[in-house]
């Protein structure tokens, strides 16, 4: 397979694939010890050809082939795309057009929740891919002849991987559900965190106003420095390093000390005082200034009788549409439908309405029930709800 390293040789491939229907992508890169990925290769193929893209050369200007992936008449074939698009989204600003992701058609096609690219391979194409070298440094130069083959595998089997999944989509009419699922990856908020927003990916239980302001500011403080220095947040502190100190706001450096979470001389470190200016703010904060805290739920527990009911559902319904549960819904979107019948959870939105959530819902207020038969789990409806809504 061709190495392409030079913007001529780049442009010359781009026009030539900008003649197909399709263009299957994919990405080697490397992020353990940055924010953002460092991409290292770029894989790209046509139903004629496939080529590897090196963008570690000096001075190679990558612009022909982000003009191809941003050109709508060109599907762009990825499997598990995010972080693809994700580095797409960092060089160029925008989302490529006209995605298409072989993960997601997977799943809605009885493949199995997330399924792995080697797995698809060989179930589609009967061909065992040899996976040795996924976790080589594919920053270093030259790359091996092995490391080439892995790469350009990566996307000459996702030809017929494609081909296959779009025409059980088309067969089964599932095309809409893969449409809602690329919704997601369509849209470039899922690719930019803003910093203030970065708490919210955070799973602690906070139950004081000032202690929920405290974790805000300081999420928010770790995020933009983790994007301003290219560092993971581990690095700059661990989520846990976080909540303490959202919650016992130590405001000297002594204070830092008696602290179990951070380590000895933190306390006199320049990312110390930043943290103390800002909750010296906290601090400083009115009552009516501080956020609200989400009201607590006070009902049945959603780990109860109707949240296994709704799980049973969910197994039987997954079943019988040869589809993954998880596609449905996860365990903590079930805990939310059963304390919020408005809950923000894909499982009451779009295709997945239709086909769980609505049941899911009618079993919550006793308006259908569930039996068990030879032939699986089978619904009926209750026309005298036994628990009054």
């Amino acid at each position: 397979m061709d190495l392409i390293v030079s913007t001529d040789v780049l442009a010359a491939f781009c026009e030539r694939a900008a003649k197909f229907d399709f263009v299957t992508v994919d990405t080697e890169f490397l992020r353990e010890t940055t924010y953002w990925p460092k991409l290292c290769l770029i894989q790209a193929a046509t139903d004629e050809e496939a080529v590897l893209i090196d963008p570690l050369v000096p001075g190679f200007d990558l612009t022909p082939f982000y003009e191809l992936l941003a050109n709508p008449d060109v599907v762009k074939v990825f499997h598990a795309a995010r972080q693809d698009i994700e580095i797409f989204v960092k060089a160029t600003g925008k989302v490529p057009a006209n995605i298409f992701d072989t993960q997601i058609a997977a799943s809605v096609c009885g493949f199995g929740d997330s399924v792995s690219y080697d797995n698809l391979v060989r179930s589609i194409t009967g061909v065992e891919l040899d996976k040795s070298s996924r976790f080589t440094d594919w920053s270093a130069r030259p790359l091996t002849e092995k490391q080439r083959l892995y790469a350009v595998a990566d996307v000459t089997h996702l030809r017929d991987i494609y081909r296959e999944l779009r025409k059980q989509v088309d067969a089964t009419r599932r095309g809409d559900w893969v449409e809602d699922e690329l919704g997601i990856l369509r849209n470039i908020d899922t690719y930019v965190v803003q910093p203030e927003q970065a708490w919210e990916r955070l799973k602690m239980k906070i139950n004081r106003p000032r202690d929920l302001a405290a974790l805000k500011r300081l999420a928010a403080w770790r995020e933009q420095r983790a994007q301003d220095t290219d560092q993971p947040r581990s690095r700059i502190i661990k989520d846990d390093v976080l909540s303490e100190l959202a919650i016992q706001r130590p405001l000297t450096p002594d204070a830092f000390e008696k602290l179990r979470a951070v380590p000895r001389g933190f306390g006199r470190s320049s990312a110390a005082a930043e943290i103390m200016a800002l909750l010296k703010d906290v601090e400083a904060m009115t009552k009516a200034e501080l956020p609200v805290l989400p009201e607590r739920y006070r009902g049945p527990s959603p780990k109860g009788a109707v949240g296994d009911l709704i799980r049973v559902l969910l197994k039987s319904v997954a079943e019988q549409n040869g589809v993954a549960a998880r596609i449905l819904a996860t365990s903590d979107e079930i805990d939310a439908l059963v304390l919020d019948d408005d809950a923000d959870v894909p499982a009451l939105n779009g295709w997945r309405r239709k086909l769980f959530g609505e049941k899911a819902l009618a079993i919550k207020h006793g308006r259908i029930g569930l039996v068990a038969t030879r032939k699986g789990i089978v619904e009926f409806e209750i026309k005298q709800p036994a628990i009054p809504e």
